[in-house]
């Protein structure tokens, strides 16, 4: 099962050391790797074993050694931090080789009082993540690399209510930063998908700590595919795309990282403030299926039709349905087009 190989990798921290020394598509030998990470030529092969699991292509050739044919582009935190410029100050970032979900550090760390009130937004990303997660407790697929996964967190004033259409906004933000890179086309499906063409590229999990009145707490996590090997699009349960698929390159991983994080606090600090009536006609321009037949499968295993017509000031769906228009809020509301 793949799911124990991750857990043999968080063992492993040694693959990435050695990863990191392939990364340059360069042959190394076992000896060399040996010598500079201070470990046996067994532990070298242990730490490689299995790697096409994966999808890491990573050839072995007696009297050559080791040479990756897929390397990932790696995050960077300082490299990060030189696009972020003059807003690199206001972040504290974190890029951590594996972890199980960014999102369920973070809020574990904002619980356990790790976090230091500081003044900063704090971010975690993950170059691999082995139980990421998504909405309605659907697991986020990735795998080393392919993908952009982190969470910031965000401190609101006001209360858990006053957020209602946070994930719109959040939605709007990643559509701006993404069109900043040269990425159009990107658009958005109720409540916190990303789609390019009906077809899944990314999402939003926010999850909230605090009381109904204030102050309140939000963990925003943010998965993006850049470039999904088949290993990985066969496990999930719907079409997906990625961004390589789109514009025929990968993106430059700490530089997208960086616009994200601009446009998400531009984002948050005007959602602060006003909430997500300053959003809501943006976030209908790229909602792929306003005016369009949909369909709703609601918590009560009931399904109604109807069409899409905008949100509400709270971030709620408007439908225009037999009855009439009805505001639908998100929760375990999922939403599909009917052709």
């Amino acid at each position: 099962m793949l799911a124990n190989f991750y857990i043999d990798l968080n063992v492993k921290s040694l693959t990435f050391a050695i990863l990191r020394r392939l990364s340059d598509g360069e042959f190394h030998s076992g000896t060399e790797l040996s010598q500079i990470l201070g470990m046996s030529r067994s532990s070298i092969s242990n730490a490689l074993h299995d790697l096409d699991r994966l999808g890491l292509v990573i050839h072995k050739i007696q009297g050559r050694g080791y040479r990756w044919l897929n390397p990932v582009q790696w995050l960077n935190t300082a490299m990060i931090q030189t696009h972020l410029a003059g807003e690199s100050d206001r972040f504290h970032i974190q890029v951590l080789d594996i972890t199980e979900s960014t999102n369920t550090l973070l809020l574990h760390e904002i619980t356990r009082n790790h976090i230091m009130h500081d003044g900063k937004i704090h971010v975690i990303a993950a170059e691999l993540q082995t139980q990421g997660r998504g909405r309605r407790g659907r697991q986020w697929y990735t795998g080393l690399g392919d993908s952009l996964t982190f969470s910031l967190s965000w401190q609101f004033q006001r209360g858990v209510n006053f957020l209602s259409g946070l994930s719109l906004a959040i939605g709007v933000a990643i559509v701006r930063a993404l069109m900043a890179v040269g990425i159009k086309g990107v658009t958005l499906k109720w409540p916190n998908d990303l789609l390019f063409e009906f077809i899944k590229l990314g999402g939003v999990l926010i999850e909230l700590q605090g009381d109904m009145l204030g102050p309140a707490t939000a963990v925003i996590g943010i998965g993006i595919n850049l470039i999904l090997p088949d290993h990985i699009k066969n496990k999930i349960d719907q079409e997906t795309t990625d961004l390589y698929s789109i514009v025929q390159e990968v993106p430059d991983r700490n530089k997208l990282l960086a616009v994200l994080l601009r446009e998400l606090v531009a984002t948050l600090n005007t959602f602060d403030q006003k909430g997500f009536s300053l959003f809501s006609d943006e976030w209908i321009r790229y909602h792929a299926f306003e005016n369009k037949l949909i369909e709703l499968h609601l918590p009560n295993g009931s399904i109604q039709q109807g069409i899409a017509r905008g949100v509400a000031p709270d971030g709620s769906l408007l439908v225009n349905t037999l009855m009439g228009e009805q505001s639908f809020h998100g929760g375990e509301i999922s939403l599909r087009k009917l052709d």
